[in-house]
């Protein structure tokens, strides 16, 4: 009764794919895949390991100061995703 067979999570495994279907089975593995990818880049960044790219570091710190030139032209969006 401790553990299950092999035709436990087969089934298991059939209701989840009939409930939420393949494509949205696999968006939440790419965001998963994504999520976990960004994890261990910004425990490397936390460890002191220095960003490879120069220009990406030095971008930022041009934005802090001050606002930007075109803060009069700014325009209000909302991101959709495609479904």
């Amino acid at each position: 009764m401790g553990s299950f067979s092999i035709w436990h999570w087969l089934i298991v495994l059939l209701v989840v794919v009939m409930i939420f279907g393949t494509k949205k089975l696999r968006n939440m593995g790419s965001d998963l895949g994504g999520a976990v990818k960004g994890f261990k880049d910004g425990m490397k960044d936390a460890n002191g390991n220095p960003t490879t790219d120069a220009s990406a570091a030095s971008a930022p710190a041009a934005q802090v100061t001050g606002q930007p030139a075109n803060s009069d032209k700014t325009i209000d969006v909302e991101a959709r995703q495609k479904s």
